[in-house]
C-alpha cells in the first residue's frame, strides 16, 4: 500500500476524531502515534518482502543438516499487520463511543466510560449492576 494511501487513513481517522471530539483525549493521542509507528513500520517490512528471495529460509548445523525455517520478514509482516488492525479498530472504538452514556442513551461500556474520565471503581460496579439485572 502507498504511504499516500496510508497517509490519507490516517486523516480520516484524525478527521473522526475530531469530529467526535476525542482528538485531544490522552488514550486515543498515544494510540494514534502508535498505529502511525506500525504504519511506518509495515512501509518497511513491505520493502523487505519485496526484495526477500524466497519464503523460507535455510539455516546450516554443525554437522551440515540443512533446516528450512519460513523467512522472518514473513513473520513479523504478519505480525505486524495483526498489531496495526486491532490498534485501528482501538481507534475507531474509542472514536465511536466517546462520551456515549452521558445521554443516558446507549449501554456504556466500562472501559470506554474510564477513557472518557470516569473511575475504574464505577464502571465495574455499573457493570456488575448490569449483569445482576440481566440474570433476572
Amino acid at each position: 500500500m502507498a504511504n499516500s494511501t496510508r497517509d490519507e487513513q490516517a486523516e480520516e481517522i484524525r478527521k473522526l476524531a475530531e469530529e467526535s471530539g476525542v482528538q485531544e483525549n490522552f488514550l486515543f493521542t498515544t494510540t494514534f502515534d502508535r498505529y502511525q509507528v506500525q504504519l511506518r513500520i509495515l512501509d518497511r517490512l513491505e520493502k523487505a518482502v519485496d526484495e526477500a528471495e524466497s519464503v523460507t529460509t535455510e539455516k546450516v548445523y554443525r554437522g551440515k543438516e540443512k533446516n528450512l525455517y519460513s523467512n522472518p520478514v514473513f513473520t513479523e509482516y504478519n505480525r505486524t499487520v495483526d498489531s496495526t488492525n486491532k490498534t485501528v479498530s482501538t481507534l475507531m472504538r474509542i472514536i465511536k463511543n466517546f462520551n456515549v452514556g452521558d445521554d443516558g442513551g446507549e449501554k456504556e461500556d466500562p472501559l470506554m466510560r474510564i477513557v472518557n474520565g470516569g473511575s475504574r471503581a464505577k464502571a465495574m460496579r455499573d457493570d456488575d449492576d448490569d449483569d445482576d439485572e440481566s440474570d433476572n
